[in-house]
């Protein structure tokens, strides 16, 4: 057995080697080794992906930027039924969904973590480990500024479970969609938060119902009672909320960077910034390696490229992410003047480690409800 087992202990002490090389590699190393590979391929949680394949590939002529725009959700079914069948896929991970990005696929080894050595000294070392985050992002009550030109028209998380807004509060199903499962999770966990949110909100401490254990949860209960929508998509959410000419539109959770579309799209999209206890997460994106890519260099190249160049904004590869509502993890990099900063945005920074804990209690919870 032990024989038959060296070659492959041999091979995986290599890759090894091989890797950590690679790690240490500057830009100008890794490019005729990427050259070779020609080509990378880029799992991704956004469609902005998009716009960084064109730029990655006239900032690289000859290497392919392959790239595909799934949910992180997605992601994690692919990735793990991938290495079950021993299939590369992915050379890149672009991937929020943290709580099980960190639980079951960096734990596993499914993904590894690489930090472009230019960036060792720019990004924090929370945002370097377990797994380097490129930005933060969001899912926070959005409204429709056109219709609400004063202001957010709730000022406390409760408001949503007024009749007044009855059937007029939506977001995306949290048990199709990692981040907004994260999202109910966070809201139990800040229970405590919630109960204080309850009594400004109504006046009177709060009342559990039966079987209920804490503020969060009766919160969720109350919303779906309340008649939530649920939907499909992000986009669709965002049509729902932000489309102009509506005199009396719904409210709900989405991302507060969509707002970089309200012009192309004709939406009024705005966050609801100014309400208790929390508009709603804020969470990483991560840029991770496969385990096995097929092409490490190109792969350490993209995460180089994504990562930003050495102008104040980030230059074209982060171009697609210097939008007001994602704050990069580079202190290096100027605030982008729309964006509210992130020290005055009312939302809870997710703990992975604690969400993990809970999430799937909190998904047969709110499967209960629906």
């Amino acid at each position: 057995m032990l024989k038959m087992l060296a070659p492959f202990c041999a091979l995986a002490l290599a890759t090894s080697a091989y890797a950590q090389d690679l790690d240490s590699k500057s830009v100008a190393d890794l490019l005729p080794l990427a050259k070779k590979e020609a080509k990378v391929t880029v799992y991704a949680f956004t469609s902005r992906i998009g716009r960084v394949e064109e730029a990655f590939e006239a900032a690289y002529p000859g290497i392919d930027m392959v790239a595909f725009d799934m949910s992180s959700t997605e992601q994690i079914a692919r990735i793990k039924s991938e290495a079950a069948a021993g299939v590369a896929g992915a050379d890149v991970i672009y991937i929020s969904d943290a709580p099980v990005v960190l639980t079951e696929l960096a734990s596993q080894n499914l993904v590894t973590r690489y930090v472009p050595p230019r960036m060792e000294s720019l990004v924090p070392e929370q945002f370097k480990s377990p797994l380097l985050a490129q930005r933060l992002s969001t899912k926070v009550l959005m409204y429709n500024e056109e219709a609400y030109p004063d202001g957010s028209p709730v000022k406390n998380l409760w408001d949503l479970t007024k009749p007044e807004w009855k059937g007029r509060v939506i977001m995306v199903d949290p048990l199709q969609r990692g981040d907004y499962l994260d999202l109910m999770t966070e809201i139990v966990l800040k229970s405590d938060d919630m109960a204080k949110a309850y009594e400004a909100a109504f006046g009177k401490p709060i009342a559990l119902g039966e079987g209920i254990d804490n503020a969060g949860e009766q919160f969720i209960t109350d919303l779906f009672a309340n008649d939530l929508v649920l939907v499909g998509s992000t986009d669709d959410v965002n049509k729902a909320i932000g489309a102009k000419g509506q005199k009396n539109p719904p409210i709900g959770f989405t991302s507060y960077s969509d707002r970089r579309d309200n012009e192309d799209e004709g939406w009024a999209l705005q966050v609801a910034n100014d309400i208790e206890p929390s508009n709603g997460i804020v969470f990483p994106a991560f840029l991770a390696l496969n385990a096995t890519a097929a092409n490490p260099a190109a792969a350490r190249l993209a995460i180089d490229f994504m990562m930003g160049d050495d102008s104040n904004t980030g230059g074209d590869g982060f171009k697609p992410f210097y939008v007001a509502g994602d704050w990069p993890t580079r202190t290096d990099l100027a605030q982008h003047p729309d964006a509210i900063p992130l020290s005055d945005f009312k939302s809870w920074q997710i703990d992975a480690a604690e969400t993990a804990k809970i999430r799937a209690n909190v998904a047969d919870f709110v499967l209960a409800l629906q």
